[in-house]
């Protein structure tokens, strides 16, 4: 994700992907075309992706792994719309209706489900926590993404964090088994295919899945979207995972695509601000997600979150100093060196004059040839002469050449004065 500023003021509009089939967001199609469309944007926004037809490869994806996490990833999705279209209608609470078009209502609901059916200990209750669990995270959502809004940041998964987490840690599920990922594909041949098949995996796993060929099929689906995000998420699976491995993680996991997923999403995440950044974001992503894993902490995708979070405010934090340092060269104020080169008896006025002519800027100069003239000295000097050689300048400082000059230059302004 040189490096450009961040020039978007919503940080949910690094959700939205340039693509023309959903380029206009205000189109509301007839009958179950439209409720459809929001469902499958939903899906997409799971790879932050604001596009039909990567929530159609991510559907393909999940039932090529398992036909319960796409069951799981429908039945979220479904409930976390309703709940936002149905909840209570507050100006706190409220989320417009072209969020819920655009998907950014449903997917925390999508992942909610995944996570429901890939940590519960049986069906019934996968399908009992889904329910539940996405419409926790339709009700908190809304208010927490303005909250973050207001602070520059995205929501990314957080709803889903934060309800799963809790149900977790009340031992709703019962026996964690974490189908998903204890899905290892089996060894190949050649230690090249391996390593392909555990990157293709890691893509896989942003959406709960493990497997080369649903992790083609995701890969598949963000091109669908954008080419340049399909690069940033296989690099970020890429480079995430070979960091892990070298850091010693299991073979295991890097085979069921547990080392790479987080990069990939970091690497989404960070996508509008440069490849530079998406690197960045991509191996504190991977380094937040072995210190979770050291701790032994259900971290899931929290690393990618705060890898996205702290990228989007450093960037931020930079493009506001150099603003800064480019408006104080603007203004002649910047210069560290004028500033210690001009004695402390000049008054401010006088520092800023004699700190133009090193921006290159000719306003100071013929303000301050316009002050001379006023006070009778050096009026035959051109307007453009520097400032800071003219001998006036240095009266202030000198009372005896005050007194030798102005007796010189008093004969020539009596005529005048008359």
């Amino acid at each position: 994700m040189s490096t450009p500023a961040p020039d978007q003021a919503d940080p949910d509009a690094a959700y939205v992907s340039p693509c023309a089939d959903d380029a206009s967001a205000t189109d509301a199609p007839p009958g179950l075309a439209g409720p459809l469309r929001t469902l499958l944007r939903s899906l997409g926004q799971i790879v932050l992706q604001r596009h039909a037809g990567t929530g159609i490869c991510v559907l393909a994806a999940l039932a090529l792994c398992d036909w319960r996490l796409a069951c799981a990833a429908l039945i979220g999705a479904t409930t976390a719309n309703l709940c936002a279209l149905l909840g209570p209608q507050s100006r706190q609470w409220h989320q417009s209706r072209q969020e819920i078009r655009d998907g950014l209502a449903g997917f925390n609901g999508a992942l909610a489900g995944l996570a429901a059916f890939t940590f519960a200990g049986d069906t019934v209750t996968g399908v009992a926590l889904a329910l539940l669990a996405s419409a926790a995270s339709a009700w908190i959502g809304a208010p927490l993404a303005r909250w973050l809004r207001h602070a520059g940041l995205s929501v990314y998964s957080t709803p889903c964090l934060i309800v799963t987490w809790a149900w977790l840690a009340l031992g709703a599920g019962g026996k964690a088994t974490a189908a998903a990922s204890a899905l290892a594909p089996a060894r190949l041949a050649r230690p090249w295919l391996d390593a392909a098949a555990g990157v293709l995996s890691g893509v896989a796993q942003t959406t709960f899945a493990s497997g080369a060929l649903p992790g083609l099929v995701l890969l598949a689906g963000l091109a669908w979207s954008s080419r340049r995000a399909a690069a940033l998420a296989l690099g970020g699976a890429a480079l995430a995972s070979a960091i892990e491995s070298l850091c010693g993680a299991p073979g295991a996991s890097f085979a069921a695509g547990l080392c790479g997923f987080n990069g990939a999403l970091a690497a989404l995440a960070a996508s509008a601000l440069g490849t530079r950044a998406a690197v960045c974001a991509t191996m504190l992503a991977a380094v937040l997600h072995l210190a979770a894993v050291r701790l032994r902490l259900p971290a899931m995708t929290a690393p990618f979150a705060l890898a996205g979070w702290t990228v989007h405010g450093a960037w931020r934090l930079m493009a506001f100093e150099g603003s800064r340092r480019g408006q104080g060269l603007a203004t002649g104020e910047v210069p560290a060196a004028g500033a210690r080169a001009v004695p402390g008896d000049v008054v401010p006025a006088d520092t800023d004059m004699l700190a133009v002519p090193r921006t290159g800027l000719r306003i100071g100069a013929l303000a301050e040839s316009r002050t001379d003239a006023r006070i009778g000295a050096s009026t035959q000097l051109p307007i453009e002469s520097p400032i800071g050689t003219e001998t006036p300048r240095e009266s202030p400082r000198d009372p005896q050449t005050v007194q030798q000059a102005w007796p010189r230059n008093e004969p020539r302004a009596r005529p005048a004065v008359r």
